[in-house]
């Protein structure tokens, strides 16, 4: 059968979106009400998703929803700032707003009424999709002292449900996703049963592969490293999440715990860090903190930091940059732009995942050197598939 111009044409076309699809990774930004700037081009021209964060999801319990969608910016002007293309999204929630989450899963009326404050939310903002920020379904997140984990049980089997239904209010051409706890400990919600009904529902899941040390611990660890974050990923991947639907999280901030000093001498990972949070109430002590590569340091920090940058090095073993200060017993985690580098072969490609994020965007503002590195690296294995 003779085949005509147009249909070579199309077939032609189909076979470059294809091809041109299955080679691009997503590189997604949560864009922050904190620190609302983005890069000039060319440098945010490989973003492909930008994460407006965050809105309450307490917005969305109304039973007629609201006139106005409070957000530090607009839908449209945030596309002007990025490659006709980009996907903007709506991240609804976020660490220490989880109470409006509560109130939609809790029954099938209520789910229904907040996925369908959701569409009209998108509708009216022009959105091409919403995250879902309900980072500790079921227990763990920061007020874990005050309402315990036993009494979040509820919540593990209605969050897919709560999914479910945003999916059916939205349709199937409005995106959702998903961030996620990176940490074993805090996917109380995300097991065998639960992550392929969650995954049913989302397009793509945020796996927060940061934070991996915080004031629960009491040993240094890397906080955002390849072997720690590589125990995140097998995690969702073996309870039924997709490889090509994760996307890994970086981080552009840096963290600091002050530890114990004689321990740490001989070996400073691993060794102990005393007391960061406090045993009954869950408050931080003090002894920790975290500041983005876009904030004013800490002045009781400064002199500390000066010598992580310059004199910390990089763990082979646990895959993650790190300095310890012994006159100031600080131990230093963060990811500098070569460790951003070392991951993409190690975890992107080796493990065949859909994309990364970072949060956040503007909090590398003004230098931008991990958002260089981090494109790069999504460009590096872009033009390796092309190849192929």
């Amino acid at each position: 059968m003779a085949v005509s111009l147009f249909q070579r044409s199309l077939f032609t076309w189909l076979l470059v979106t294809t091809m041109a699809s299955a080679t691009q990774l997503r590189n997604i930004m949560y864009l922050t009400g904190q620190h609302p700037i983005a890069p000039d081009f060319p440098l945010s021209s490989s973003v492909t998703h930008v994460a407006l964060a965050f809105m309450s999801p307490d917005l969305f319990n109304g039973e007629g929803g609201n006139s106005k969608w409070p957000l530090f910016t607009s839908v449209s002007d945030t596309r002007s700032k990025f490659n006709p293309g980009t996907k903007i999204m709506v991240a609804i929630g976020g660490w220490g707003d989880s109470a409006g989450f509560d109130i939609a899963a809790r029954t099938d009326e209520s789910r229904i009424r907040f996925a369908r404050n959701v569409a009209t939310m998108v509708h009216d903002t022009g959105a091409d999709g919403v995250d879902i920020d309900w980072e500790y379904p079921g227990g763990n997140g920061e007020d874990w002292k005050k309402i315990p984990n036993e009494e979040r049980v509820w919540e593990i089997a209605a969050y897919p449900k709560l999914l479910a239904e945003i999916r059916k209010a939205v349709g199937p051409s409005i995106l959702i996703s998903a961030a996620v706890p990176g940490l074993p400990r805090d996917m109380l919600a995300f097991k065998p049963d639960t992550v392929p009904l969650i995954m049913e529902s989302l397009d793509f899941l945020n796996v927060m592969t940061y934070d991996l040390m915080n004031r629960r611990d009491n040993v240094t660890k890397h906080h955002t490293g390849i072997q720690a974050s590589l125990v995140s990923l097998n995690a969702y991947i073996a309870n039924g999440a997709p490889r090509d639907k994760i996307n890994l999280g970086f981080a552009f901030y840096a963290k600091y715990f002050r530890t114990e000093k004689e321990p740490c001498v001989k070996n400073p990972i691993g060794c102990p860090t005393g007391l960061l949070e406090d045993p009954d109430t869950g408050a931080d002590l003090g002894r920790a903190g975290s500041f983005s590569w876009r904030d004013t340091v800490p002045q009781n920090v400064e002199a500390s930091l000066k010598n992580a940058l310059t004199k910390g090095q990089y763990d082979p073993v646990g895959g993650g940059y790190y300095y310890w200060d012994e006159e100031e017993a600080i131990w230093w985690t963060f990811d500098t732009p070569e460790s951003i580098l070392k991951k993409f072969p190690l975890l992107v490609e080796k493990e065949k995942l859909g994309g990364v994020f970072a949060w956040g965007l503007g909090e590398d503002a003004p230098k931008w050197a991990h958002l260089e590195a981090l494109c790069a690296g999504v460009k590096g294995l872009a033009s390796k598939k092309e190849e192929l």
